[in-house]
């Protein structure tokens, strides 16, 4: 398939071969983001590439070691029986190439570092004491641990501590880019279509491979995620069982966070799951955040303590809200169609969207170069969407609707929209200028009710 968007990742690559220095790129995200499929669609041609295996011994990582080795080295070369002697055959292919910029990937490289294998420290040796005085040198790790991208290579207080050149957090496509991977792919949607795509799929390359032309999205919903031969049927538990170990604590925070829009704080998470409180529990936090399965942030007024963690995921939303009765009816999201429990859901996920969408937002409202504060608020009477407290004495609140056509302000949602602005006001104190800005998927409807509104976006602004 064509490399689309990642415009800004290809830039930096180009420049990374015409440059004329050691580059050391390490880059993350999560499962299925296409983190793999960039940097080999955009190279192509490999001095050296390997990807390790998860769940194996560190005598066999070596052994498959020794097999790319020899593929790229033509043979020759002998089973390591240590990373030190692995990096010292890699550098024999190196310094045979010809090439003018020679660029090394290692794939999945946290599966490289099994207990006991000391790849760490070898990794360090090469790149310190060998890779760093080569100019000629594009040397890319890479892995969908980013909590171990991060802690070991990227934060690294030992050996490799300052010597990334480079790091790259591969997030999931933008609308824009997932409507220019839709039509390449010669399915025809307007804008609705591919919003609903993204609120189950999220901007997931390898979900979006999988949608079919001919059909529409509600159509490749029910065929993809509720028929038991599709490969998506079981798809969630092995995403969270592929990135984490004891992934079952993972599912059952993220579970526990599919129950509040706005987020709960670490002891109301601590109360909705049997995890401790302990380490354990904030390295699964940091674990999720790191892989964008869900955000942290602080609400005006709270303390860091109080910080809400947010489920960001959106096909982790969708199959709380639907899969996970693993429900094979032929037909059974065509039925759920304008059910209660499908326009519930389309709401949060619409949110969600929208949190994906922040720089776009901005844009629309001409505030790109003002520095914003972003979170939502809720007290025991109100609950807002989403707040820009932004650095030019203004704070944005925002309302958001996805509806099928036009939104409507009734008489009695003005009255609750009134409510929950001055709710806002009294309980932040705040003596900046509340602007209320609504975002729809269509506009609001003209009545006499929509002059309470200070800006109006559409999904148009979010692609």
């Amino acid at each position: 398939m064509e490399l689309l968007g990642r415009f800004r990742e290809r830039q930096l690559f180009q420049e990374l071969t015409e440059n004329d220095e050691a580059n050391f790129v390490a880059m993350y995200g999560r499962r299925r983001i296409g983190k793999t499929f960039l940097i080999k669609n955009h190279f192509q041609t490999f001095e050296f590439y390997h990807t390790g295996v998860n769940h194996v011994t560190n005598k066999q990582q070596l052994e498959l070691f020794h097999k790319s080795l020899c593929e790229y080295g033509k043979k020759g070369f002998p089973i390591p029986k240590n990373w030190f002697e692995a990096f010292d055959c890699l550098k024999v292919i190196i310094q045979k190439s010809r090439r003018k910029k020679k660029v090394v990937f290692l794939d999945e490289t946290p599966w490289l570092h099994t207990q006991k294998s000391y790849f760490l420290s070898a990794l360090e040796y090469f790149w310190n004491h060998w890779a760093s005085e080569r100019k000629d040198l594009i040397f890319i790790v890479c892995g969908s641990s980013s909590t171990w991208i991060i802690n070991k290579i990227i934060n690294n207080k030992g050996g490799l501590h300052n010597r990334i050149t480079h790091k790259i957090h591969l997030k999931p496509f933008t609308l824009a880019e997932t409507e220019l991977f839709l039509t390449k792919k010669g399915i025809q949607w307007n804008r609705y279509q591919v919003a609903k795509a993204y609120m189950v799929f999220g901007g997931i390359p390898y979900y979006l491979t999988q949608l079919q032309k001919g059909k529409s999205i509600d159509q490749n919903i029910n065929d993809l995620l509720f028929n038991e031969e599709s490969v998506l049927f079981n798809e969630f538990q092995n995403l969270y069982a592929s990135l984490f170990s004891n992934h079952e604590a993972y599912i059952e925070i993220v579970k526990a966070l599919a129950t509040k829009n706005k987020g709960l704080t670490r002891s109301e998470i601590t109360s909705l799951i049997s995890a401790s409180t302990g380490g354990t529990l904030s390295n699964i936090l940091e674990d999720l955040e790191l892989s964008g399965f869900i955000r942290k942030y602080y609400a005006v007024g709270k303390k860091q303590r109080d910080a809400l963690y947010q489920l960001m995921d959106a096909y982790t939303l969708f199959y709380f809200n639907f899969l996970q009765q693993k429900n094979t009816q032929s037909d059974y999201w065509i039925q759920l169609l304008g059910s209660p429990q499908m326009y519930a859901w389309s709401g949060y996920a619409y949110e969600i969207l929208c949190l994906w969408h922040i720089d776009e937002i901005k844009k629309a409202l001409g505030i790109q170069g003002i520095q914003s504060d972003v979170y939502s608020w809720s007290n025991a009477n109100a609950q807002i969407d989403l707040v820009f407290d932004r650095k030019d004495q203004t704070i944005s609140v925002f309302e958001i609707k996805f509806s099928e056509s036009l939104f409507a302000i009734t008489s009695k949602y003005l009255l609750n929209l009134m409510t929950k602005v001055e709710e806002f006001k009294q309980q932040t104190k705040t003596k900046k200028a509340v602007q209320l800005t609504f975002i729809t998927t269509y506009g609001l409807a003209e009545n006499e009710n929509k002059g309470m509104v200070q800006r109006e976006l559409t999904m148009n602004e979010l692609f």
